[in-house]
């Protein structure tokens, strides 16, 4: 579907694994938007910095090779590809390795300026779909939509565990609720950008929703204000 180059914006925030990534994929083909998942610009950092031997702790440096990093985000098959100096790391970006690594990454405030400046620079001039933790916060606060997903731990132990067999990952799913419930924690505590409910956000518990009922509602949310 050809991208309308009308400026709306729909942030769409929270937890890991309450569902943003399908969700925001099947809200942007519905309206014709481009789809930013700016979770997978941190993980593609973090990979980088697995593979350059750094402690994804280690501020200074980490924040050196993410401002060296080439990062791009295609669009074909209808699919996000996610580039990282010139290399597809779609996969690579997924694995229990690199989200376990990419807390400490996500809360560097040097690799938060300089991914808030490529999204807002990715998402110029165009309607776009960005999701994300801090996107209806931070990156995007004039956002013309914000919605703030939530779901139950186990809902989304589940749903990562089903995702990465899928992908012939074997991982424990107990070891899964308790890196998510960890996850959150980072996530709500660290000093810069934590993750919070925007005030002016649509809230969707999407516990026991179908991806199909999580679309209808954001997409008629969207309409109903002008997209």
């Amino acid at each position: 579907m050809e991208q309308k180059k009308k400026k709306f914006v729909i942030t769409i925030d929270g937890p890991a694994g309450s569902g943003k990534t399908t969700t925001a994929k099947r809200v942007a083909r519905e309206l014709g938007f481009l789809h930013l998942d700016s979770g997978a610009l941190y993980r593609a950092v973090t990979l980088k910095v697995l593979c350059s031997g750094v402690d994804p702790s280690d501020e200074e440096r980490v924040a050196e090779i993410a401002g060296k990093c080439d990062l791009q985000l295609k669009y074909f098959d209808n699919s996000l590809h996610v580039y990282l100096d010139g290399e597809d790391v779609t996969q690579e970006i997924r694995t229990p390795e690199v989200t376990a690594a990419i807390s400490p990454v996500a809360a560097n405030a040097q690799v938060r300026q300089i991914l808030t400046a490529r999204q807002r620079e990715l998402a110029r001039g165009n309607g776009v779909v960005v999701e994300g933790r801090d996107t209806g916060t931070v990156v995007f606060p004039d956002a013309d939509l914000k919605i703030f997903m939530v779901a139950s731990i186990e809902e989304r132990a589940r749903r990562r565990y089903e995702e990465l067999m899928e992908k012939g990952i074997k991982v424990d799913y107990q070891s899964l609720v308790e890196q998510i419930r960890q996850r959150d924690e980072n996530d709500r505590t660290r000093k810069h950008s934590p993750l919070k409910k925007p005030e002016d956000a649509v809230v969707l518990d999407t516990t026991g929703l179908s991806i199909d009922e999580q679309v209808r509602f954001v997409v008629q949310k969207a309409r109903e204000r002008g997209a």
